[in-house]
């Protein structure tokens, strides 16, 4: 078996954090550099070629479209690159459900793109970091990770990108998946899958883009009252997602507003504020012309409403199509 050659795209995160001292609760993320980060990996001994790049070395809160744009176009390079076996990008914990989709969405799927992070810094007790990048090699280097679309490695576990979300604030199992668990147990030297891959056909589901729609999300909690929807709402606004109770659920005087926003032409997604549940559609979302966004969280419903909209899908019907086909 020849050696691997991985593309490894760096963006910060705890993954690259340091506190000041190995048993401190606070720390700064995405302090530690590529090269340097590179070269505590070569230490563990594993036969790869790596090629580090860094795009950006932040808390994964400021992730933006910008940088989005150049994660993007670092991963096409790599995919169009002969030598290229596969791509890990490190990244924070915090966002990498969200930048993990919007690839999903928007990149072939003939080369494994492995997101990889850590829940503590890279100087505290029980670093996770280095056994996770471990993992995503692996990952990287299987020519079955192809056509599972882009995948994140966190805690000897392999997530869909479709399905990751960070449900816990702490501690190296934070995270799960929905509606299907992981996908593949992963360590250093094993990678078992669970089944066949998924995703049909190699080509992106989207052109990317930058220009992406203002959608908020309208986070419903009890005693909401419509005015809530007015601020939230302005001139740029082209769609929203309601994070709602239980099932999508919200006031009637919430969901009256929201309706009369929908019948002017703007797409209203229901998703669930809770960490897992199908949001299936309701009688009267046809009156109000509401989409039920399925097993996506807020986070990610937005992430395909914006995809669509700038695509020029805003079609109630042809939105939920591609919702119920997530």
């Amino acid at each position: 078996m020849s050696t691997p050659n991985i593309t490894v795209l760096a963006t910060g995160g705890t993954i690259a954090g340091e506190a000041d001292s190995a048993t401190r609760h606070d720390y700064r993320p995405g302090q530690i550099g590529i090269g340097d980060f590179l070269a505590r990996v070569e230490t563990l001994g594993i036969d790869a070629q790596l090629t580090g790049k860094q795009i950006a070395n932040i808390g994964s809160e400021d992730m933006s479209p910008a940088i989005w744009a150049q994660l993007h176009d670092a991963c096409v390079a790599a995919m169009d690159d002969p030598d290229c076996t596969g791509v890990i990008i490190t990244h924070g914990t915090d966002t990498v459900e969200e930048t993990a989709f919007l690839l999903d969405l928007t990149l072939p799927t003939h080369k494994p793109v492995v997101l990889v992070g850590a829940m503590r810094p890279a100087n505290a007790v029980g670093y996770d970091g280095l056994r996770n990048f471990a993992n995503a090699m692996r990952v990287a280097a299987d020519p079955d990770a192809a056509g599972r679309g882009v995948l994140v490695v966190m805690g000897d576990r392999v997530f869909a990108a479709r399905d990751i979300r960070k449900s816990r604030t702490r501690g190296t199992d934070a995270f799960q998946g929905f509606p299907r668990g992981s996908i593949a147990l992963v360590t250093p030297s094993a990678l078992d899958w669970f089944g066949a891959p998924w995703r049909v056909g190699a080509d992106a589901r989207f052109a990317f883009t930058t220009d992406l729609p203002d959608v908020p999300i309208l986070f419903v909690h009890a005693a909401m009252t419509p005015d809530y929807v007015e601020r939230l709402v302005v001139v740029e606004t082209r769609g929203l997602v309601v994070a709602g109770l239980g099932e999508g659920n919200m006031p009637d005087a919430v969901r009256s507003a929201l309706a009369h926003l929908a019948a002017k032409g703007m797409p209203i997604v229901r998703a669930s504020r809770l960490d897992e549940g199908l949001v299936d559609r309701e009688p009267e979302d046809d009156a109000n012309k509401f989409i039920a966004a399925r097993a996506l969280n807020p986070q990610k419903a937005r992430i395909l409403l914006q995809m669509l909209i700038a695509a020029g899908t805003t079609d109630p019907a042809a939105i939920q199509a591609e919702y119920d086909g997530r």
